[in-house]
């Protein structure tokens, strides 16, 4: 019987024991829960927002060698400063090759718009495509792309015609009493000089086929290249076909510069006068000292703004407009005498 008791022990002692461990167990469990970690609602509910994406965009100018161009430029990349988008900005040179390949780099690089002043109207239409199948929207500025292949979504520019017309009616201001011959200094791959022509060339057109009209002749259209030292070529050789030259019409500031250099050269700066387009610094200076009549002026800062401000609007889902233009108005050298812009300006070269 004794040895009976002693084999039951452990079994009474293992019930006891396990008793005891389940109401630790219970009290324990009974007890406070574990304190929470605190949690800041700011910083959680910035966790929990993802970080918003910094737009970026493309750029490529059609040169910024062009003070013009740069001011566009220099617009854009601050008017988007505002909106926290950031502004790649490169240079095609007037090479639409290498502009292509700018849009190519634009793609590659995941840019989320580009925007472009086409280095040639109509040859730029294979990158803008590109552009588009990548999803990425193409905008055009100062120059408008002018063929069907590939899409822009808004172009922003002079409205170049009105300015043509300007030009034109002040060349008649100029000449329509005596008359004379004109060469025109042009840009013709550029839509944009074309418009200029185009509205120049009609309104000089419509003085001619007045009765007795004093007859402006364009006696010869040279390509300028919109830069100082074509320019210069083009207003040399002018000069050298037509000896009794009696004015140029420029299609911008550089090119209209050249012009008067080689004018000068040749001694004959109070027989050929210069009408230009523009009213970049340099060209308002000219005007200032007597070397170019008038421009009609240009405002490249307006461009590259609103340029942004559509490209805000089109990523808002708002409706954008195919074509924004905007006035140039006529500059002559009663403007620059008020112009506080040219006081603190030395004289051009």
């Amino acid at each position: 019987m004794s040895r009976l008791k002693e084999k039951q022990r452990p079994a009474k002692f293992h019930r006891r024991l396990l008793l005891i461990l389940g109401l630790s167990l219970f009290f324990v469990g009974c007890g406070n829960p574990p304190a929470k970690p605190t949690v800041n609602p700011e910083k959680s509910q910035a966790a929990s927002q993802p970080q918003k994406k910094k737009l970026k965009i493309g750029f490529s100018a059609l040169t910024l060698t062009n003070p013009f161009f740069k001011v566009i430029a220099d617009s854009m990349t601050a008017e988007a400063s505002k909106h926290g988008y950031e502004v790649v900005v490169v240079t095609g040179e007037r090479d639409v090759k290498k502009q292509a390949d700018q849009v190519n780099e634009f793609i590659v690089s995941g840019v989320d718009a580009i925007v472009l002043n086409p280095c040639d109207s109509q040859s730029i239409g294979p990158a803008i495509e590109k552009a588009n199948q990548a999803g990425i929207p193409v905008f055009t500025n100062d120059i408008k792309y002018d063929s069907k292949q590939g899409k822009v979504v808004c172009h922003i520019a002079t409205d170049n015609y009105q300015g043509g017309k300007l030009a034109g009616e002040a060349m008649v201001k100029l000449l329509g009493e005596s008359g004379g011959k004109v060469a025109i200094l042009h840009f013709p791959q550029a839509e944009s000089c074309q418009l200029r022509v185009k509205g120049f060339s009609e309104v000089v057109a419509a003085h001619n086929a007045q009765p007795n009209a004093a007859q402006i002749v364009v006696a010869t259209t040279l390509d300028g290249g919109g830069v100082r030292d074509e320019g210069f070529t083009a207003a040399k050789d002018a000069l050298e076909a037509h000896p009794d030259l009696a004015a140029v019409f420029a299609i911008n500031d550089p090119s209209a510069l050249g012009a008067w250099a080689a004018i000068d050269a040749a001694g004959k700066t109070d027989q050929v006068k210069i009408i230009a387009f523009d009213g970049q610094l340099i060209g308002k200076q000219a005007i200032l000292e007597g070397k170019i009549v008038c421009d009609p002026i240009q405002f490249p800062d307006r461009i590259g703004r609103v340029t942004i401000e559509q490209i805000v609007k089109h990523f808002a889902g708002e409706a954008v407009p195919a074509e924004i233009l905007i006035p140039s108005e006529l500059y002559y050298k009663a403007d620059a005498e008020k112009d506080p812009e040219l006081k603190t300006q030395s004289p051009s070269k």
